[in-house]
């Protein structure tokens, strides 16, 4: 802790001068300015040699522990009772929306070339909640900071368009004070995005709209399950095929069982593989590495907390103060985190892939709002 203690402070800065934010502009989510001001502070001429420097640890490690613990108070957001009072047409259009918008943003993102998981993580945020389901899908994946923090920037970004967006295309679109909330709860992002999105339809609208949202987000915990399943049969397959690798490479050495390059070497014949993708040394900017023998748990630590925490919330022993003292926590916890995030942001890389990280947006904010859509219309 005391190397984090700089970064965890500068952190807590960032929270309260994003809640200040947040009390000037209330259109402004405290999660939204927490992502925007940690992407300054890392720009900025004065802050930036900090945040990369003595603050990176504990800034990076408010982007994951604290990240986590959020995720797990989140759960006492949700009870069983109140999103099984949806109705299954309801839960059966959430989850065809959800199916929807992830696998059409990570095939867009895939065809796109995005870099390391990139495509993974803002289908996770477009399909789930926001930055919440970013960095608990990251956690799963391994995934590289850098990957992280784009992708929470752009998710970040097109949830906060959203909030000025979406009512304005409510009596247009022909939608009541129930649709307009469906659809929102369906479609937009973050959770504090919808409850600022919705409340401008009125009091029915945004109880819709959180019961709605709050069914796309028990959907985080198979996800974050599904995803560690296939980090852990790709690490299976990959010390599987490393052998077989290794006995092709070691002819072309001519005898002497050396091969030098990028993929990697094999010594004196011995059939012993060093390869870069495994060391982690050498790997491209923003691919991942693969530690050898690390395989992620199905279910993490942190998931089986927050499902702990929907458990806890539908048997009704917690008393409101409990839950509002819980929801407050909550807020801090991931509002640290986010700063966390932004300021792991690096505007000029990101510039490399923005133009197709910002179609990989504007595409997957048309399917969610196209399916939500349909799907409202079919359901109410």
């Amino acid at each position: 802790m005391r190397g984090d203690a700089p970064g965890l402070l500068l952190a807590a800065l960032g929270v309260a001068a994003a809640l200040g934010v947040h009390a000037l502009v209330p259109a402004v989510p405290e999660l939204t300015a927490a992502v925007v001001l940690g992407m300054a502070a890392a720009h900025l001429p004065g802050l930036r040699p900090v945040v990369r420097g003595i603050a990176r640890p504990g800034l990076s490690t408010a982007g994951k522990r604290l990240m986590r613990l959020g995720i797990v108070l989140l759960g006492l957001k949700l009870s069983l009772d109140d999103v099984l009072g949806l109705g299954w047409a309801t839960v059966a259009m959430v989850l065809a929306v959800v199916a929807a918008t992830f696998a059409g943003t990570l095939w867009l993102g895939r065809r796109l070339g995005l870099p390391g998981d990139q495509p993974l993580l803002v289908a996770t945020g477009y399909s789930i909640c926001g930055a919440s389901a970013i960095g608990a899908v990251s956690q799963a994946a391994g995934s590289e900071e850098e990957d992280v923090a784009a992708s929470v920037a752009l998710v970040t970004l097109c949830g906060t368009l959203a909030i000025a967006v979406l009512p304005l295309l409510q009596h247009p679109l022909g939608l009541g004070e129930l649709e307009f909330g469906r659809w929102v709860g369906a479609s937009v992002h973050d959770v504090g995005q919808v409850v600022a999105t919705a409340q401008t339809g009125g009091s029915g609208a945004l109880r819709e709209a959180v019961l709605v949202k709050l069914m796309r987000v028990v959907l985080l915990a198979p996800l974050v399950a599904g995803v560690a399943v296939v980090v852990r049969r790709n690490l299976r397959a990959a010390r599987v095929a490393a052998p077989l690798e290794a006995a092709v490479a070691a002819p072309v050495a001519g005898g002497t069982g050396h091969v030098a390059g990028g993929t990697g070497h094999v010594a004196g014949g011995t059939g012993h593989v060093a390869s870069e993708a495994n060391s982690g040394s050498g790997s491209r900017p923003g691919e991942k590495s693969v530690k050898a023998g690390s395989r992620p748990p199905i279910v993490p630590l942190f998931v089986a907390g927050f499902l702990a925490m929907i458990v806890l919330r539908t048997t009704g022993v917690l008393p409101e103060r409990v839950l509002g003292l819980a929801a407050d926590a909550q807020g801090l916890l991931l509002a640290a985190a986010l700063f966390g995030l932004g300021s792991a942001v690096h505007l000029p890389t990101m510039a490399r892939t923005g133009g197709r990280i910002a179609l990989l947006g504007l595409g997957s904010w048309v399917v969610v709002a196209g399916v939500s859509y349909a799907g409202v219309l079919v359901t109410t």
